[in-house]
């Protein structure tokens, strides 16, 4: 069960904390690696570490905001492996503008900083999704995971572009599951998998203090937590595994929440 050895895995943003703990894992799993992104150092120093792990892996340089660049990394890994079978869309992140900070009410929002951070997690997953579900259709078969957030699902303060964002990745992975089934066969499936509260480079100001101790926010969080802590990066990776497998075939326009339970929780 769970197979998905000597699959073609492609995972944006893949040096990301999150995306990384998906790359090694799936690595270990026996899946050829494809990290795209627009940074070739981390990339490459990536890939040479999944290496080290026993299987192919491959960079492709490419904003995933520009269509042209991740047309040519999918030709690139078509023509490398004849195929891609597994699509991660783990680009994303959030930027101080578009975040409320304290003593400061919605009306303070950066407009612009909105907009970047509503295309790089939203239209940012739309780009690689045509692309690289467009060579799924040719193959009548893939899987496409998209990380959606808890933050899409019911209100958490501050994050209103990343919440904004998050909600419409949610809402694109229904229509595009049914639109891919409808028009191109059961063999396509889409789905999500909704995170809770992890430490990554682009909330780490938001959830920790400059000496590393948790911050008040942080702190909030685990109590409506009901496991009572933060998830560790590798906790997503049973479901990644799952989805990108052939035992989820009958399961598309789903949104997995992976949590402690954060999403079930009232708070008393």
């Amino acid at each position: 069960m769970f197979d998905v050895k000597d699959r073609i895995a492609v995972i944006t943003g893949g040096y990301g904390v999150l995306g990384s703990s998906m790359a090694r894992c799936l690595a270990r799993q026996g899946a050829k690696i494809v990290i795209l992104g627009r940074q070739a150092e981390k990339g490459e120093k990536l890939v040479e570490e999944l290496k080290a792990l026993g299987t192919e892996a491959y960079f492709g340089k490419a904003d995933v905001l520009n269509k042209a660049e991740v047309e040519r990394v999918c030709a690139a890994v078509v023509q490398l492996w004849g195929r891609v079978d597994i699509l991660i869309n783990a680009a994303g992140g959030n930027k101080t503008g578009a975040t409320i900070a304290p003593g400061q009410t919605i009306l303070d929002m950066d407009i612009d900083a909105y907009q970047q951070v509503f295309d790089l997690n939203l239209k940012g997953t739309v780009i690689p999704t045509l692309v690289f579900g467009a060579q799924m259709a040719r193959q009548k078969k893939g899987s496409i995971i998209n990380i959606s957030s808890m933050t899409a699902q019911s209100v958490v303060t501050r994050v209103v572009g990343y919440s904004s964002a998050k909600a419409g990745i949610d809402n694109f992975t229904k229509w595009v599951a049914v639109e891919f089934a409808r028009k191109f066969g059961e063999g396509i499936r889409v789905n999500a998998i909704a995170p809770g509260f992890f430490i990554t480079e682009q909330n780490r100001t938001l959830m920790t203090q400059p000496d590393g101790s948790y911050s008040e926010r942080a702190k909030d969080v685990i109590r409506a937590t009901p496991f009572g802590r933060l998830g560790k990066a590798e906790e997503l990776n049973g479901a990644v595994v799952f989805l990108a497998s052939d035992d989820s075939s009958f399961m598309t326009g789903t949104i997995l929440p992976v949590d402690g339970g954060f999403s079930i929780f009232s708070g008393v």
